[in-house]
């Protein structure tokens, strides 16, 4: 933001009330004077010895201040030269120094130099399951891109460019991931000093709509499961015992698979569970009575540190999804995925009267909106909600 584009402001506010913009341009002439007029902070009228008179507004920006010509005082109204100024200062307001800007961006790297630059210093805040997928990602989707632009150069033509062609290769999922990871990329070059604050490129282009998979297990599905869980944990065979607790404790605490998968005995201390590698970061898990039960119950082996583990390798378990396969069979449940257990810990919380904010906790979520997407109530609930809403009302009305 600079005077020539607060100065368009004012050409373009002339223009909407049918004045020509180039007749109401400061007067030649140094001796001048300037009056207040009170209306609006900086809004003024400067008289000239000739006995011209111009409307004025001043604004800072940066710390600097700027005077803008709004028109001829023959011409234009108090009124409408006010209504002007409001929208110079409301520009002014939102803009920054221009020369400071320009002095800030100036040394801005390439593109490429500064994806080495992002994954240098931002990286090693990302959990190993998050490098190591975001390493295919770099080298697939960005390391190639952008060739020969500066990073302060990229705009919104770029990126949608971009994007079109990537969801051309790949699946409308990771295309989502590439250009979450790039929208990132662009926010820090902001907070570095490499780009303009709020010129986010990623901001104004339209992602590809999720398709939610949102199974919930109902009451009598979780007794089906529960009952096979049990009797799986009951097993002597470790390979077939310890998946049957880690899915128990999924639908317990709604942790996901590798926060359970990679726990260790040191991180349980009596009904809480440090988790050291979560998604959005370390966290603490309260335990139920129930859960907690169940980690007791959990077969210990001297000098294995993990509650899950290979028996015949002696190493955490990385995945459990074939013996999940055979859980689920047993139950009838062949269309329920390991995540859907989260799922329904945090539907029946809100069955259950829970807030947003709680569950969110519970789930470890960094943001309320993540959580919404959880909280799927059936018809049943949703009606005794209003029924007591309108309980509530109604007894009110009646006095």
């Amino acid at each position: 933001m600079n005077a020539r584009s607060l100065n368009s402001v004012v050409d373009n506010a002339l223009a909407e009330i049918g004045l020509d913009p180039k007749e109401h341009r400061k007067p030649s002439g140094q001796k001048r004077s300037t009056k207040g007029l009170g209306t609006e902070p900086g809004f003024g009228i400067r008289q000239y010895p000739s006995g011209r008179s111009v409307y004025i507004v001043q604004a800072r920006m940066g710390g600097r201040g700027r005077t803008v010509t709004i028109g001829n005082a023959a011409v234009l109204s108090q009124t409408q030269a006010a209504r002007i100024a409001r929208l110079v200062l409301a520009e002014a307001r939102v803009g920054g120094d221009p020369v400071a800007t320009k002095q800030r961006v100036k040394g801005a790297p390439l593109f490429e130099d500064f994806l080495e630059e992002y994954w240098e210093r931002w990286s090693p805040r990302w959990t190993s399951k998050t490098r190591r997928e975001n390493f295919w990602r770099r080298r697939d989707y960005l390391e190639s891109s952008f060739a020969g632009l500066g990073i302060d150069e990229i705009d919104e033509v770029h990126v949608t460019h971009w994007f079109r062609s990537l969801n051309d290769r790949t699946t409308p999922g990771a295309a989502n991931m590439a250009i979450a990871i790039l929208s990132h990329m662009f926010n820090k070059a902001e907070d570095w000093g490499y780009r303009l604050d709020h010129t986010n490129p990623c901001c104004g282009v339209k992602r590809n709509r999720r398709k939610h998979y949102e199974r919930v297990l109902s009451v009598s599905e979780l007794n089906r499961l529960g009952e096979v869980l049990a009797n799986e944990r009951q097993s002597p065979n470790l390979t077939r015992a310890l998946p049957a607790y880690a899915a128990t404790l999924l639908l317990l605490t709604g942790c996901r698979r590798g926060e359970i998968l990679g726990l260790q005995w040191d991180d349980i201390k009596g009904k809480r569970v440090h988790l050291r590698s979560a998604k959005t970061g370390p966290r603490t898990v309260w335990l139920s009575q129930e859960a907690h039960a169940v980690i007791k119950s959990i077969p210990r082996q001297r000098g294995i540190k993990w509650l899950f583990w290979n028996p015949g390798a002696g190493k955490p378990i990385k995945d459990f999804t074939l013996q999940w396969h055979s859980i689920r069979a047993k139950a009838g449940l062949c269309d329920v995925r390991l995540h859907d257990l989260r799922h329904s810990f945090a539907s029946h919380a809100a069955m259950n009267k829970e807030t947003l904010p709680m569950i969110g906790r519970l789930l470890g979520h960094a943001q309320l909106k993540s959580t919404s997407r959880y909280t799927h109530l059936d018809a049943g609930h949703i009606l005794d909600a209003a029924e007591r809403i309108g309980a509530a009302i109604e007894k009110m009305l009646d006095g």
